[in-house]
């Protein structure tokens, strides 16, 4: 590989890396004598610290020492405490806690060299491509910086520029950190050698995708067409005429940043439709969509004049499966539920355990964790609690946090951070259980019907306290409309799936030899203001028209029976 097809890889490989470098040692000596001479210092330090007993005393002073080497070693590094901040199955909480104050915030390099990166990319020049472009950046990052611009077609643009020579000091940077992991693997705990590699190539992934600036369009636009029906989230246009791998043209956003509380003030928004719109649309992304920001920092979420939330900067992005956002939901479920046994399956159907694990040690492990973080009241839970106490179990058991989920949580966090910033106050599973519910309730596919079956079905028995629990918390959402709900519950009760619910239902109400009468009165009145009767009636006979047959037929008699004789002793 010649350093011209080096600079030209749009996406990470390992091997083609490795075999650069490893014909061309002089390339990276020098960097690597850098690091280890940084890092020698900070290790010293810690050792001196547990020679003399003063570990707990200076782990402060230690974890601000480690971010301001990461910050000196540049862009990958500063990427790389960024993703470590999500990471308690790696890093210590102390660390975790400082990482997270880590900015990407570095001096802006040369402007001519950005106009001369702008001119060679776009094949013409800067008077040619913008009305008018800002003398100087209006913000500088680790990857690039950002200029204000006019198109002559009147249209406000930001116009990012990436750093040059990024390519040559990611890729030997990336070298250097595949060649430690691999060489300090013997010396690290078994959960954290045998995946340090696979972390290191996931990482190299992601940042890969990101300093492609062609990719972060499409994922921009994808995102857009998400959300096209949502009136409270806003995405910039992006102009591809004025659009390369280095160089990105889009709308201007004139906006405040979320966490600017006198400026949201004197605009006169409201910040809890701020917070709601915030954390909906990244509920919206994770459980729904499946595709979702992973980068949604305060200076990447603005709001307004009218009220909308502005998302910009879409080159960290991720694709869920449907399985995963299945399972995501029923592990809400199950966390609320307190019920740890299948919490635990959930952790290994998304690759936090490995199936071979044995899981009997860490069931009361989680109970003691989460049911701490949690409390007595779902409105307890914070999010931020309860990575704080995962962290710590992460070291005892043999948990990894998969790639996806480094992402998802540091969404979660920061939007979570974001949403306390406006409202201190602020519980994110307010907004969060009853979407949750919602999309259980609406059951548009069949685990999602299965997942609520496990809420509403208790061995064997209808649960008829927690179905009216989910319906009273999802109709908080303030979004939630329980007519097509209806529907689609009557459907899934005809159907040939819902077969077993059907009996279920039958024998619940004529459970302990009679007919629950008060039960079904509490539901009634619970949804009676949103199904009137004839709307119901309508609903019902459209589910019924093609299945009465085979739903009586379904029916077990014993049930049948004992429903009709409630139902003709007491005259209804």
């Amino acid at each position: 590989m010649s350093q011209q097809q080096l600079t030209q890889l749009r996406r990470y490989n390992a091997q083609a890396i490795a075999k650069y470098y490893n014909r061309r040692p002089w390339l990276v000596i020098w960097r690597a004598l850098v690091i280890v001479w940084l890092f020698a210092g900070f290790l010293i330090g810690l050792l001196l610290d547990r020679s003399v007993g003063n570990t707990e005393a200076n782990k402060n002073q230690r974890a601000e020492q480690l971010r301001e080497i990461l910050t000196q070693l540049g862009p990958t590094f500063i990427k790389v405490g960024q993703s470590l901040s999500t990471r308690p199955d790696l890093i210590r909480q102390d660390f975790l806690d400082e990482l997270i104050k880590l900015q990407d915030q570095l001096p802006p390099f040369d402007n001519e060299l950005a106009m001369q990166i702008i001119e060679s990319q776009l094949k013409r020049s800067v008077e040619e491509l913008y009305k008018e472009i800002s003398p100087r950046p209006i913000a500088a990052a680790s990857l690039g910086q950002v200029y204000k611009a006019r198109l002559y077609t009147g249209e406000q643009v930001a116009v990012k520029v990436q750093r040059p020579n990024l390519m040559p000091t990611i890729t030997r940077d990336l070298y250097l950190l595949r060649w430690a992991a691999s060489w300090i693997k013997p010396f690290l705990p078994l959960n954290l050698g045998d995946n340090l590699t696979i972390v290191v190539d996931e990482f190299g992934t992601k940042l890969f995708e990101e300093i492609d600036y062609q990719n972060e369009g499409r994922n921009a636009e994808k995102f857009a067409a998400n959300f096209q029906d949502d009136l409270t989230v806003k995405v910039p246009a992006i102009y591809w005429r004025y659009t390369s791998h280095t160089v990105l043209t889009l709308e201007w956003i004139d906006g405040i940043k979320l966490t600017d509380i006198d400026g949201i003030k004197k605009a006169g928004l409201d910040r809890d439709t701020l917070i709601r719109a915030c954390v909906a649309s990244g509920l919206r992304q994770l459980l729904e969509f499946g595709f979702f920001h992973a980068d949604p920092h305060p200076g990447n979420l603005f709001a307004l004049a009218d009220g909308r939330m502005a998302f910009i900067d879409f080159g960290m992005m991720d694709q869920l499966t449907q399985n995963t956002k299945e399972t995501i939901a029923g592990s809400v479920v199950h966390l609320i539920n307190k019920d740890y046994l299948a919490l635990t399956d959930d952790f290994v159907r998304l690759g936090f355990l490995t199936p071979d694990v044995d899981i009997s040690p860490i069931i009361p492990a989680l109970e003691r964790v989460l049911g701490n973080a949690i409390g007595e009241n779902v409105g307890n839970f914070n999010f931020k609690t309860v990575t704080d106490e995962f962290s710590e179990l992460m070291f005892q058991y043999p948990f990894r946090i998969p790639a996806q989920f480094s992402l998802i949580i540091r969404s979660l966090v920061t939007q979570e951070g974001v949403a306390l910033s406006l409202n201190p106050n602020f519980k994110i599973v307010e907004i969060g259980y009853p979407y949750v519910a919602q999309r259980l309730l609406n059951g548009e596919t069949p685990e999602m019907r299965r997942r609520l079956l496990e809420v509403v079905i208790k061995d064997g028995k209808l649960q008829w306290q927690r179905l009216e629990n989910m319906i009273g918390i999802a109709r908080t959402g303030g979004n939630f409309d329980l007519l097509p709900t209806a529907q689609l519950g009557l459907k899934f009760l005809m159907s040939e799936e819902g077969r077993s619910l059907r009996n279920q239902i039958v024998m619940a109400l004529t459970e302990d030899n009679r007919l629950h009468i008060t039960e079904v009165r509490q539901l009634w009145n619970l949804v009676k203001g949103e199904l009137e009767p004839a709307k119901l009636l309508n609903v019902a006979i459209g589910a019924l028209a093609v299945n009465v047959p085979k739903t009586l037929g379904d029916l077990s008699t014993a049930g049948v029976s004992s429903l009709l004789r409630e139902l003709s002793n007491n005259g209804k």
